[in-house]
């Protein structure tokens, strides 16, 4: 008899164990934790597409603006004339190029 209280005691205890979370032990998520944990990246990819939509749109204005000037630049140079300003604003625009295909790619 003694061992069957035993053996009935030590199953107990390890049902007991069982049934109650470890400490430090992630528990399994729900199916609402799941869900709104999905909704969550959504939204945060939702509004990172935004702001990389509306950056690239304040870059593709200013590269309008840019190539604008870059024309009345030259318009103001002749065949023998290549002004600084021109060579600056050529390089600003590549950079800027640059950095509109760098954003479009998602990179």
């Amino acid at each position: 008899m003694r061992s069957f209280g035993r053996v009935l005691a030590l199953t107990l205890a390890m049902i007991v164990a069982a049934a109650v979370p470890q400490a430090g032990a992630p528990r399994p998520q729900t199916r609402e934790e799941d869900s709104a944990l999905a909704e969550m990246q959504q939204r945060a990819q939702r509004a990172a597409s935004k702001q990389r939509y509306e950056q690239l749109k304040r870059d593709t204005d200013k590269l309008l603006q840019l190539a604008t000037e870059l024309k009345a630049y030259v318009d103001q140079t002749d065949e023998n004339t290549l002004s600084v300003n021109v060579i600056r604003k050529a390089e600003e625009i590549e950079k800027l190029a640059k950095s509109v295909k760098t954003k479009m790619k998602g990179e």
